[in-house]
């Protein structure tokens, strides 16, 4: 029953690496069409909502700390370090996080984390496009963050009822 489980865990692990590789691609893809072909600034459509703007953004989330391109490099590594920690330890550690949602949340956060790291390496700000108007522009690797942060927090209190039995 052991091995089972071993190899179920195994198969979560993948997830978590597949959901980080998949996220980390699509942003990349995309960020990368957008620069190709939308000058900054610029819109498709024209008008109406959502539109496709490309922004340049030199912060963090909604502008803040904007021009600290080092300091949110050190912080997204930091980031990164602690995802793969946490990831060890739900591995070895707490069954009741051991599970599809936990793996697939931290990969998300983590694929999303390292999407907006190659933007900052690379370019020295991050490319931003998914736009609503009345919201700061964003792309797929700040959507993948928040849908992993929102997953992994609406699921841990019920994880842990669970575990308490």
């Amino acid at each position: 029953m052991q091995k089972a489980n071993r190899l179920q865990d195994k198969w979560w692990i993948a997830v978590f690496s597949l959901t980080a590789s998949l996220v980390v691609a699509a942003d990349q893809l995309t960020k990368m069409w957008i620069r190709a072909n939308l000058a900054v600034g610029q819109s498709l459509p024209e008008t109406g909502l959502p539109q496709l703007t490309h922004v340049h953004n030199t912060g963090a989330a909604f502008g803040l700390f904007s021009g600290q391109n080092f300091l949110l490099i050190i912080v997204a590594l930091i980031g990164i370090a602690l995802l793969l920690v946490g990831a060890v330890f739900i591995y070895r550690r707490p069954h009741f996080l051991n599970n599809r949602l936990a793996y697939l949340s931290l990969g998300l956060i983590l694929g999303g984390t390292v999407g907006n790291l190659i933007d900052r390496l690379r370019l020295g700000y991050v490319t931003d496009f998914i736009d609503f108007g009345f919201w700061p522009a964003f792309n797929i690797a700040d959507s993948a963050i928040v849908v992993g942060v929102i997953i992994f927090a609406i699921s841990f209190p019920f994880l842990a009822k669970v575990a308490k039995g």
